[in-house]
């Protein structure tokens, strides 16, 4: 074979394998004029169909989460202490968890009624469920072991974001928050500490109003405020204690935001002029 035929083949097996499978048309094609040419407009789309209304009765079956927030509301405003308080929220029937996710009675608080810090964590789990107080499993003993590192034992009340165990130890919906809200904002004021800790990416969104990542709010403070706007606290996010569990080198993190809230919360307070 010649070296010109060997050439050729070697650059038709090349367009061969690029995709070329003819080398003339039957008519010559004015390829720059082909260019000027604008292409057809492609067809009209049909429109999407409308969404069907929803049925009576399916919406009768979903849950009236503003009417749940007035009661709850106008139940907490009448409690005038912290036991007041726990049996409004015991006699709650607007929080579907109560139905869904608890095996026993409502987990609201334990500490200190009139603490200088309170502590706000997610929602209650299996142990919490049981036993009818927050914190109390294995994340609650870690919580406890580092307050106490940092000088808070007796100092501080714990509660969270909900009242009752979600169904699987899941994280509590906005919705479900949002129920238990005005009973929470209830406990601030009664006990009326200095300021909150906001355990956790689920209690820190929901107290703070806000989509920020726990990570990215972690150890800076925020203000939280009450829906009325009667109440501000200064607040500081960290990191949940079963995260820490799960995530030991994690926890001199959680540390370092414990000892900046424990620097704030001793020091004196300015002279009132």
């Amino acid at each position: 074979m010649s070296p010109d035929a060997a050439s050729a083949e070697s650059l038709l097996a090349f367009w061969a394998e690029a995709g070329v499978d003819a080398m003339l048309l039957d008519e010559p094609v004015d390829r720059i004029a082909a260019g000027k040419i604008a292409p057809p407009a492609p067809p009209a789309r049909k429109a999407a169909a409308a969404a069907p209304a929803p049925s009576p009765l399916r919406a009768a079956n979903q849950p009236d989460v503003s009417a749940a927030i007035a009661q709850a509301r106008e139940l907490a405003s009448a409690a005038d202490s912290l036991d007041a308080l726990v049996a409004a929220i015991a006699g709650f029937d607007g929080c579907p968890l109560k139905f869904e996710g608890a095996a026993s009675q409502a987990v609201v608080y334990r500490g200190d009624p009139a603490a200088a810090l309170m502590v706000i964590g997610e929602g209650p789990g299996a142990d919490e469920d049981r036993q009818g107080q927050p914190f109390v499993g294995r994340a609650g003993q870690l919580l406890d072991k580092m307050l106490a590192a940092a000088g808070l034992t007796g100092r501080v009340l714990i509660t969270n974001t909900v009242f009752w165990r979600p169904p699987g130890n899941r994280t509590p919906t906005p919705q479900e928050q949002a129920v238990c809200a005005p009973f929470v904002e209830r406990a601030i004021a009664l006990v009326q500490p200095k300021m909150l800790l906001l355990v956790g990416a689920a209690s820190a969104k929901s107290m703070l109003k806000t989509e920020d990542g726990i990570l990215s709010m972690r150890g800076r403070w925020r203000e939280w405020r009450s829906a009325d706007g009667a109440l501000e606290l200064p607040a500081m996010p960290t990191l949940h204690p079963a995260f820490l569990l799960r995530q030991p080198a994690a926890k001199k993190k959680a540390w370092a935001d414990l000892l900046t809230l424990t620097e704030r919360l001793d020091r004196p307070d300015r002279p009132t002029e």
